[in-house]
């Protein structure tokens, strides 16, 4: 007795699966953690997309960009560092670079004037 022969039913097209990572970075604000270099190589891109892919080993992040057909490109690194907050310069004449060793104080200056219409005092009155 022969077996009947099974028929296979029609498969279903299976759907579309999409990155979920990238659906789920773009709900969290757009960030893509990867664990380090090779994290960041085997993470899918689409084509014709670039992805921002954030370290989470280093301070570094990776930019890995697909062309048109899919073919992903180079991946780009960056390194990153914290900027410190800059100290700001106080308002005087040397932290613009201007020399004031040339400058008197105002007490200096109010001596200075002081001898001078001392003398010419003294002088208007020897002249008479």
């Amino acid at each position: 007795m022969a077996f009947p022969y099974m028929q296979t039913p029609y498969p279903y097209p299976l759907p579309m699966v999409q990155n979920y990572s990238l659906q789920q970075a773009q709900q969290q604000g757009g960030l893509i953690w990867v664990q380090g270099e090779p994290g960041a190589k085997s993470h899918p891109v689409g084509a014709g997309q670039s992805v921002l892919l954030m370290d989470s080993e280093s301070n570094r992040f990776f930019i890995k960009t697909a062309d048109a057909s899919g073919m992903p490109l180079p991946l780009r690194v960056f390194d990153y560092t914290e900027r410190k907050e800059t100290v700001s310069a106080p308002d005087s004449a040397t932290a613009a670079g201007v020399d004031v060793s040339g400058f008197i104080t105002r007490e200096e200056f109010e001596r200075r004037i002081q001898a001078i219409l001392a003398q010419y005092g003294e002088g208007s009155k020897n002249d008479e």
